[in-house]
């Protein structure tokens, strides 16, 4: 029966042209090699190699097998390969990320990731807090990070609870409090994000104005990244987003928890209730990260 390392010596001698060279390469006794192409001539019952003065050539049917070996001989190292790449095969589990999020809390979730589940490969995917409860109802993501209370048809946990506030122009008159009440934002135009962006805090921002008696110039914006040129667009006094938010879109603008009444920004992780089990996993993880004293967030 012909095996693979009578064809690895054959294909080695027939590029080499020479045994000499041959046992060389595959780093083996020249008289060891000619057994083993002798065993093979044997064992196919024809004549493969001819023997010339400078070496040797491979006859027509050595030149038919040659090509047909070095086939084999790269399908079985494919081969090797796929068996070694599937011992390391990461399970993908895609999570949605909301605006406001800071740096370094997701870059310490990822070093958890790697630490703790090196079998999981995390996909991060930007996107408004209505958009990933809609992708997850679909199918389409795994795992939601999110600023809006979840349905009930979906496996929730509040992951954090934050102050919502406003960030607001250097010069102007609130810059120097510590807070800023909800009352002292009328009759200023305050740009806060679009209701498809955040629909719960934003209904219950306008309600809470309305009771309050209060009539701030609203300026509504499906901002994510571009809060500074959205304010200066619509010539805004104040924006509203969380603290994390302001410091890295609004550098140089005094943030400030709005108070009277406070309006905590809550935070969920959520998935569908027929989740795989390195989704499962993945949140359990993400929960413990959330939950510990040295939270950053």
């Amino acid at each position: 029966m012909v095996e693979l390392r009578h064809l690895r010596y054959f294909v080695a001698v027939v590029e080499e042209r020479s045994i000499s060279r041959a046992a060389e390469r595959l780093v083996m006794s020249q008289p060891a090699l000619t057994r083993q192409i002798k065993e093979l001539e044997r064992d196919c019952g024809i004549t493969l190699l001819d023997r010339v003065p400078r070496g040797v050539e491979p006859t027509s049917a050595g030149t038919a097998l040659y090509q047909h070996a070095a086939q084999l001989l790269g399908l079985a190292a494919a081969t090797r390969e796929v068996a070694r790449s599937a011992s390391s095969v990461r399970e993908i589990v895609s999570i949605g990320l909301p605006p406001g999020l800071p740096t370094p809390w997701l870059t310490g979730l990822v070093r958890t990731f790697r630490d703790e589940s090196p079998t999981t490969r995390i996909d991060f995917t930007d996107a408004p807090s209505s958009t990933q409860l809609r992708r997850i109802q679909q199918g389409q993501l795994d795992l939601g990070i999110v600023h809006q209370n979840p349905p009930s048809s979906l496996n929730s946990v509040k992951l954090f609870e934050k102050p919502f506030g406003v960030a607001v122009r250097p010069k102007h008159r609130l810059a120097e409090r510590d807070t800023c009440r909800l009352v002292e934002l009328d009759n200023l135009r305050v740009l806060a994000h679009a209701r498809e962006q955040v629909p719960a805090e934003h209904d219950r921002l306008i309600s809470a104005a309305y009771d309050a008696g209060i009539a701030p110039i609203w300026q509504f914006a499906a901002f994510v990244e571009n809060a500074y040129a959205c304010a200066e667009a619509t010539e805004s006094h104040a924006v509203l987003l969380s603290e994390a938010s302001a410091h890295r879109l609004l550098p140089g603008w005094p943030w400030l928890p709005l108070v009277e009444p406070t309006f905590p920004m809550r935070t969920w992780l959520v998935r569908s209730d027929r989740a795989r089990t390195a989704v499962e996993d993945s949140g359990q993880l993400i929960v413990r990260y959330a939950t510990t004293p040295a939270d950053p967030v």
